[in-house]
């Protein structure tokens, strides 16, 4: 389904209804999830022949863009609960993929990923979740520090380090004994996603549940890793729905053309290099500097909008303070040491002051 088809669009349309109360309540937006399957949403990353829509990166990456302008929370649980479709599709495990793809794409369970622990979190201290094997499979102990939507998932897509440092890639079933679900951590945007810590205290995972590895690295950058395009993406569908009240507030106030017009080339350029490195038209590498420039933009973007909103739009009622809030996540968000270095370099030049002639 493309982001331009009349269902879509009723759907984007309720959505950003929705989208203040998923942000600021601590509670799963059931409303605002139901549209998201009622969308076709929720088949969007799972291939045809488990009974998704399979659709084109391109096309994934152009709706992605457009739910995230809409809600970027509702979106955000889908970006989470894609990323463990897409594990276990390209896991090679074709008896797991029959088994939990068809009732994902149906919307008849509902899985997340908890891998932040090997790729951005904690990556100074011990490991927080360590696995010992067994004959049987894998015994679990430790802190998956992120997970979103845990306490509403059926099934986890994790990672846990070994004691001689491989890493393992593994389905967690969620009723596991052992496995235990804290209460969603209070943050400062994205409350609906009930983001929360999930516990395992000697969990025994069996043998079938395995993903990858035991490896030296496990889990990956790139096109779906930490500081991937679907992440950009997100950022730029924040951007692209606080440049369009941007544009319309300079619509009466044509102060503002020349600075919105600005930024409206500065996220088609973004775009236009998202889709190049999609297609492999340009250097992989350059991933990262993408992301970069969306951070920059997506903070430009919405504190543009909350500026020229006034003081109403630092009213909670209005949605550029909400937008602001949002675009700080992606300061923080799967955003690995090189990203965050170019996304701090950028914001310090953009602190210099002009030079004197």
């Amino acid at each position: 389904m493309s982001a331009k088809d009349p269902p879509l669009l009723a759907v984007l349309e309720e959505l950003a209804t929705r989208a203040s109360q998923a942000d600021a309540e601590p509670r799963w937006p059931a409303a605002s999830w139901e549209a998201v399957r009622r969308g076709g949403a929720l088949g969007w990353a799972i291939p045809r022949e488990y009974g998704g829509a399979g659709l084109a990166y391109l096309d994934l990456l152009a709706d992605y863009e457009a739910l995230a302008g809409a809600c970027l929370t509702s979106c955000f649980i889908l970006s989470q609960r894609d990323a463990a479709c897409r594990r276990l599709r390209d896991s090679g495990n074709e008896t797991l993929c029959r088994e939990l793809l068809p009732p994902l794409a149906r919307g008849e369970r509902f899985a997340t990923v908890g891998l932040s622990q090997l790729t951005t979190s904690r990556q100074h201290i011990a490991p927080s979740l360590v696995a010992r094997e067994t004959p049987a499979g894998l015994v679990l102990d430790g802190t998956i520090p992120w997970v979103t939507g845990a306490g509403n998932a059926d099934h986890l897509i994790i990672g846990a380090v070994l004691d001689d440092g491989r890493q393992v890639l593994t389905v967690l079933p969620a009723d596991l004994p052992g496995v235990r679900v804290g209460p969603p951590l209070d943050l400062m945007a994205l409350q609906g996603s009930m983001t929360a810590e999930v516990r395992c205290d000697q969990a025994v995972i069996d043998r079938r549940w395995l993903l990858a590895g035991p490896a030296e690295r496990v889990v990956q950058s790139g096109r779906g890793g930490p500081g991937g395009l679907e992440t950009s993406c997100l950022a730029l569908g924040l951007a692209g729905a606080a440049l369009a009240h941007l544009r319309k507030e300079a619509e009466t106030r044509p102060q503002l053309a020349l600075d919105s017009e600005r930024l409206q080339q500065l996220h088609a350029a973004l775009r236009q290099d998202m889709r190049e490195l999609a297609e492999g038209k340009q250097p992989a590498e350059r991933a990262v500097e993408l992301r970069a420039r969306a951070n920059t933009l997506v903070l430009g973007a919405t504190q543009a909008a909350l500026t020229a909103s006034k003081g109403s739009g630092f009213i909670r009622s209005h949605p550029a303070q909400r937008w602001t809030r949002q675009a700080l996540f992606f300061l923080v968000w799967s955003c690995p040491w090189p990203a965050a270095a170019a996304t701090l370099a950028q914001m310090a030049s953009g602190l210099e002051p002009p030079t004197c002639l």
